[in-house]
């Protein structure tokens, strides 16, 4: 069911953001979707967030804050869908990072005046897509950081294979050791000198023709654990040639997607959901 109230169209025409009965209409439902709130040039923004939004909170039981990523063009929030290609912090390729262009979208967003800070949490491989944070504060970065390291920040990828696992759904526990000369992590079944532990939990979501889709859940970080992992039990993931897949994808990306983020909010404890859209490319979209 879709109302037309809660918006600046309903304000400009009633004289406030709600009818009388909105909580008798909204009561009824399971959940409620609610876009982003505010649109100041029309409407002031304590009338559009006290007259509506806050009013939702206060009212129900907020369980899930879901936030679908959805982005447009020339625009790059704090919270970014990386595509392909992109590289989260500036290398010795010069090419230009993902956290600069956030830091000029938000130097115009907030009308900065001087630096802008942001914090990288956590980064992804540059062939691979999804969710990335930052952190727009010294103390949210110290926050989030924290939650990294105690693991209370649950990511899920998606992988797309060549070569089906022997289960359908699995637990992988192996030793990795990076090796910094070719960027590159070798995986032991047992404890090796200068070995980390690594674990992962997979599970097959969906067959194509000729890939698989694998959603997984990293129990540890380590560098490029979770293409290493797969490509030790022979299900390389798609385009990577660094690690066994027979050919490359012609836009160098690899079919790994980090597709989930969810955490409770430091500060509001809501639980935070994000997901991140699958590039629009052949065998992604079969994917989905």
């Amino acid at each position: 069911t879709e109302y037309d109230f809660a918006s600046c169209d309903y304000y400009e025409k009633h004289g406030k953001m709600l009818p009388d009965d909105w909580k008798e209409k909204l009561e009824k439902h399971d959940a409620i979707f609610f876009g982003a709130v505010g649109m100041p040039e029309r409407v002031p923004d304590h009338i559009s967030l006290w007259g509506s939004l806050l009013k939702f909170r206060r009212e129900f039981d907020q369980y899930v804050n879901l936030r679908p990523v959805k982005l447009f063009p020339g625009i790059n929030p704090p919270l970014a869908d990386k595509k392909p290609g992109d590289i989260v912090q500036g290398d010795k390729t010069g090419d230009k990072p993902l956290s600069e262009i956030v830091k000029e979208y938000l130097k115009v967003k907030y009308n900065k005046p001087g630096k802008v800070f942001l914090g990288v949490v956590h980064r992804l491989d540059r062939p691979t897509s999804g969710i990335i944070i930052f952190a727009r504060t010294s103390k949210a970065l110290e926050r989030l950081n924290k939650m990294l390291r105690d693991r209370v920040i649950s990511k899920t990828y998606w992988a797309v294979i060549k070569n089906n696992p022997k289960n359908i759904k699995d637990t992988l526990i192996h030793f990795l050791k990076k090796n910094t000369k070719n960027n590159k992590t070798t995986v032991f079944k047992k404890e090796a000198e200068g070995s980390k532990k690594a674990i992962l939990h997979y599970t097959t979501i969906k067959n194509l023709n000729n890939y698989s889709l694998l959603e997984i859940d990293l129990e540890t970080g380590r560098h490029h654990q979770i293409r290493a992992q797969l490509s030790f039990i022979g299900s390389p993931i798609k385009g990577d040639l660094k690690y066994g897949a027979p050919r490359s994808n012609k836009d160098g990306s690899i079919h790994l997607h980090a597709r989930e983020i969810h955490f409770t909010h430091p500060v509001s404890k809501n639980k935070i959901i994000i997901k991140a859209p699958t590039p629009d490319e052949v065998i992604w979209n079969a994917c989905m």
